[in-house]
């Protein structure tokens, strides 16, 4: 059975998906752009900002399944520009401890809803 994860604290689905759904022990988030929750706008106009923003919304949507970076077992990240990969890697890696970092891939695409420059989600696992 599936249970959907809903917060406040990240931002609402901008289409037809849930924030993270939850089946037994495990959580898979929907992929997180850098909308600031509180006021919708975008931040797009520095990739370390951008990236801080979508972790800190990943880390409200494993916060409502009560769970925290420590459970991620996988990320996905999908970025605009690989150029830009070396400034993501620095703020993603800055929420994990690297003995115990998840399995990952990034991938660069052409390009991203509201056209962002990055787009992370995650399975988590109690």
């Amino acid at each position: 059975m599936k249970k959907i994860i809903e917060t406040s604290n990240a931002p609402k689905p901008i289409g037809p998906y849930s924030q993270a759904v939850m089946t037994g022990n495990t959580l898979y988030t929907s992929g997180q752009i850098a909308i600031d929750p509180v006021n919708g706008e975008l931040i797009t106009d520095e990739i370390k900002a951008e990236t801080r923003r979508v972790m800190e919304n990943l880390k409200a949507v494993l916060a409502a399944a009560e769970m925290t970076f420590e459970n991620v077992i996988k990320s996905s990240i999908f970025i605009s520009d690989m150029k830009d990969f070396a400034e993501i890697n620095v703020i993603y890696g800055s929420y994990f401890d690297e003995n115990n970092a998840p399995a990952r891939e990034t991938v660069q695409v052409a390009v991203l809803p509201k056209n962002v420059n990055v787009e992370i989600s995650m399975i988590a696992v109690k």
